[in-house]
């Protein structure tokens, strides 16, 4: 290695040696490294350059990889900082030597540029298999789709990534190591880009069967809802919320006893004609969708609310869905007393 890199002195003295070009040693006990940078870009911040992969003992040249945005940080000797992975966001180096596939050797990740999410590193992932090092398309896969490197756990033995859009949509996937390739076994979606809810999408894979669970909640606490009628069923103890959007649209929303929803209207913000419906003469809210009708209603006496309840029309079937009363709070004066754009009165 010292007569290589005495010749890429030697090659490239009249512009500066000490800033183009880095030998990188101590990231593995097999390999070694040799960065060489495109004059001018010594001081960007993604800088152009290529990346030479070699053996240690015969100082053969294993491959090379070329990249336009390379990014690494020194340490105090002036050396190239290896083995870094700080995740999600945090530092992770231009060579990450691990164990990547739990055989017990260490593997390669080079890194390749800012292809990963949101311009960050990206990687092309090596496996050493019989001494060799052996291009992984899947291993790379999760190295450029993602955000950033992957992780390695290897009390569980699984491989994790995490991906995400903005500030609303996450996704963490977890995968099993078979055959020398990364194998999905649990991919979480966290959505809330459907604000005020919150949707959460589990996909298991369990003796190869794809088990997929979807969990939705909403913040009623969220700053632009204000809740104008809420009481919970007597029977399946379902709570019941109808409540005003941003001081504009009118929602329904059922929530089931554990906090999850089971059923909200409308079901798009993209309100084209009324969605509900008050019959002043029959203190009802009404509003339907292709499956059924839904006419909420208040029986009172001397002005106080004496029953509540749904009743819903369904395959023409009608059904009286019972409220309890003492855990009413609001009314459906509440919605009358409030100009919204999708409801009308009759």
């Amino acid at each position: 290695m010292n007569k290589l890199v005495g010749l890429l002195i030697g090659l490239i003295s009249v512009v500066g040696f000490s800033q183009t070009t880095f030998e990188i040693k101590g990231f593995s006990e097999k390999y070694e490294g040799v960065l060489t940078l495109v004059d001018g870009y010594e001081e960007e911040v993604f800088k152009k350059g290529v990346i030479a992969i070699f053996d240690s003992k015969s100082q053969k040249k294993l491959f090379e990889i070329e990249s336009e945005e390379l990014t690494f940080d020194l340490d105090n000797d002036n050396s190239v900082r290896t083995n870094v992975v700080e995740l999600p966001y945090g530092e992770q180096s231009i060579l990450i030597c691990q164990d990547f596939n739990f055989d017990g050797i260490k593997d390669l990740a080079v890194m390749d540029g800012q292809f990963s999410c949101y311009h960050g590193p990206s990687f092309q992932v090596y496996l050493d298999i019989d001494n060799k090092l052996i291009h992984s398309p899947e291993f790379t896969r999760l190295a450029q789709e993602y955000c950033g490197m992957f992780s390695v756990d290897y009390d569980t033995k699984t491989i994790h990534t995490m991906t995400k859009s903005g500030c609303c949509w996450h996704q963490f996937s977890s995968f099993k190591v078979v055959d020398n390739k990364p194998t999905p076994i649990l991919v979480v979606d966290e959505n809330a880009m459907d604000f005020p809810f919150h949707t959460t999408t589990i996909t298991r894979w369990e003796d190869a069967k794809k088990i997929e669970t979807i969990e939705k909640t909403i913040d009623l606490e969220y700053e632009g809802i204000r809740q104008v009628l809420s009481f919970t069923l007597l029977k399946s103890q379902k709570k019941v919320v109808v409540y005003a959007l941003n001081g504009q649209v009118l929602n329904y929303v059922l929530i089931r006893p554990d906090s999850t929803v089971e059923f909200s209207y409308p079901s798009t913000f993209a309100y084209e004609s009324p969605d509900f419906i008050i019959n002043a003469m029959e203190d009802t809210l009404g509003f339907k969708n292709e499956e059924a009708t839904y006419k909420i209603y208040e029986v009172r006496r001397q002005g106080k609310v004496e029953k509540i309840g749904i009743q819903v029309l369904i395959n023409g079937k009608a059904y009286d869905l019972k409220g309890d009363v003492g855990s009413l709070s609001g009314s459906l004066k509440g919605v009358k007393q409030v100009n919204l754009h999708n409801v009308v009165y009759q």
